[in-house]
């Protein structure tokens, strides 16, 4: 059965939910078509952060700032990448978007109002304030349609249930320490048990599966018409104008008529083994935490009719340093190790058991540094190294800090354990001598604070990833309880960053720099505003959200 609206967006996730939403509050008919079975795409999964400067919510909290710095911030750290249209069409968009949706949707949103940036050191670098998250969601209020909300990733969750930065993180990582993180935990896990047993699934969801929530909410509110399981295979056109979409249905072919055109969100190209093998480096090594269904879709339509993907950036991917789980199913997750590499007592090496990298700077360097450093014919692998204190304290990738228990995940070989560093060495195929060396050197430079190497614990940054109650750096910690653990670590992604090229309206351009006619991108199907590079935790959400929201404002107002 064929039908019509005025705007169809192809794919579910931040950006998609966006437009659809900020369409339909400018009165147009909107339908979204997702190829799953669930609403979110890898927006679900994620940890939720949004980067958006000089937003509205960052001004209740007093934080006001020029925007001219948001501005030589990125000038400072993308370098030849900058792009001024993007870029300007982003920072005057993105606090237009926040307050948006705050005042007209269920899309609320906390302040990171101590979240620095990722290379605070450098010119226009914020301090705080740049970042929201939406606010946690009692996924109830979804009704009948919370069977539509993908579930979080279960390798990032505690038994299901979604834990945000900042102090709820804190206070379960605290939990034995203090009686009040232990009242809130408790309080947590308590709510999070009780709707296991009545629904299933945690109702109290936050980070990227609260954002998804809220606007899942906001287009119900708005009369989106929302139809999962349905994959776009090719768009309509009419005299160069795009005019619609072909999706295959659970009951075949339906072709989709959008007057003011077609938005392209389907998630990039984390999943296309042609895309990966010529655009990812060690593409067999790389694990993407993507959703699986991210499979290149909206590029290739976007090509179709004349789409240009950008080929020039300075990463294809968001890079993330992440950990093969073997699961008691035997099937095998993904970890993402955000968290942990910032903290007091672990190391970073490769197999010649030395240092690469600063710890404690962003995901996307761990990875990049790791690459650059790999001699040739290496396989593309590191080790986060830790002592006893450290994996019982802070915990190690998926293995939590006490008191829950590690033997399981040292018996099926996701951790290695030993009594001495020259036998953990052997048993991860590390050089001993190399990492008995890099640890008494790593040490007796924690002991006083300073990390020769590295500068690790040198910016309010790093500072932020540490752990306050360690002096003098929060950032450092020698290692030396036995027995020390080893994960091994290789080259992963959130998602990938070569899109199609798009102008500061998301309308995707042709070869000759001119918009095609009803064609919008956002999200990983549009190239990154950022230019491959990675200056701030939420800068994936913050232009899939803005980018989502200008598309859907342009085509209500002037498509």
């Amino acid at each position: 059965m064929d039908g019509d609206c005025d705007l169809l967006v192809i794919g579910s996730g931040a950006a998609g939910l966006a437009a659809a939403v900020t369409a339909a509050h400018h009165g147009l008919r909107v339908i979204v078509a997702e190829k799953s079975a669930t609403l979110g795409g890898t927006t679900a999964w994620s940890g939720g952060w949004i980067w958006a400067p000089c937003n509205p919510v960052a001004h209740r909290y007093g934080i006001v700032e020029d925007p001219a710095e948001p501005r030589r911030y990125l000038e400072s750290v993308l370098g030849n990448a900058f792009n001024p249209d993007l870029v300007d069409a982003f920072l005057t968009a993105a606090p237009q978007m926040v307050g948006f949706f705050d005042a007209n949707t269920a899309l609320t949103f906390d302040c990171g109002a101590t979240i620095p940036d990722t290379y605070s050191e450098k010119p226009g670098a914020g301090m705080g304030g740049r970042s929201v998250i939406a606010q946690p969601y009692d996924a109830r209020g979804l009704g009948p349609a919370v069977s539509l909300l993908r579930k979080p990733m279960r390798e990032t969750t505690f038994w299901g249930m979604t834990i945000q930065a900042g102090p709820d993180l804190r206070a379960f990582m605290t939990a034995t320490r203090s009686l009040s993180s232990a009242v809130h935990v408790g309080r947590r896990l308590t709510r999070h048990v009780r709707d296991l047993i009545r629904y299933g699934r945690g109702m109290e969801v936050r980070n990227g599966n609260a954002l998804v929530a809220r606007l899942l909410r906001s287009a119900l509110d708005a009369g989106v018409v929302l139809l999962p399981k349905h994959a776009a295979s090719g768009l309509v056109t009419d005299e160069g104008r795009v005019t619609g979409a072909v999706l295959d249905g659970p009951e075949g072919p339906v072709r989709i008529a959008a007057t003011k055109g077609v938005v392209l969100a389907a998630g990039g190209f984390p999943h296309d083994p042609i895309r990966r093998a010529v655009q990812v480096p060690h593409p067999d090594a790389h694990l993407s935490l993507a959703l699986p269904h991210a499979t290149g879709d909206g590029l290739r339509l976007g090509e179709s009719v004349g789409g240009r993907q950008a080929t020039t950036l300075a990463s294809a991917v968001a890079y993330c340093p992440v950990s093969r789980v073997p699961n008691r199913d035997g099937t095998t997750g993904i970890f993402p190790h955000i968290i942990d590499r910032g903290k007091p007592g672990v190391i970073g090496v490769l197999a010649n058991g030395r240092r690469f990298t600063n710890e404690g700077l962003g995901y996307h360097d761990y990875v990049l540094d790791m690459l650059r450093t790999l001699p040739d014919g290496q396989a593309a692998e590191s080790w986060l190294i830790c002592d006893h204190r450290f994996i019982r304290r802070y915990g190690l990738g998926i293995v939590r800090p006490a008191p829950v228990p590690l033997g399981a995940w040292v018996r099926n070989g996701y951790v290695t354990r030993a009594r001495t560093l020259t036998a953990l060495a052997r048993a991860c195929g590390i050089d001993p001598d190399g990492l008995e060396d890099t640890v008494e050197a790593f040490n007796d430079g924690a002991r006083r604070g300073d990390d020769a190497a590295f500068g690790r614990g040198t910016t309010p940054y790093m500072r932020l990833q540490g752990d306050p109650d360690v002096a003098p750096n929060p950032c450092l910690a020698p290692l030396e309880h036995p027995p020390f653990y080893a994960v091994k670590v290789v080259p992963g992604s959130f998602g990938t960053f070569a899109g199609l090229q798009t102008d500061g309206s998301a309308r995707v351009l042709d070869a000759a720099g001119a918009p095609v006619p009803g064609l919008y991108a956002a999200g990983t199907d549009m190239a990154s505003v950022m230019g491959g590079h990675y200056p701030a935790g939420g800068i994936n959400l913050g232009p899939a959200l803005t980018f989502g929201f200008i598309a859907g404002r342009h085509a209500a107002t002037k498509a």
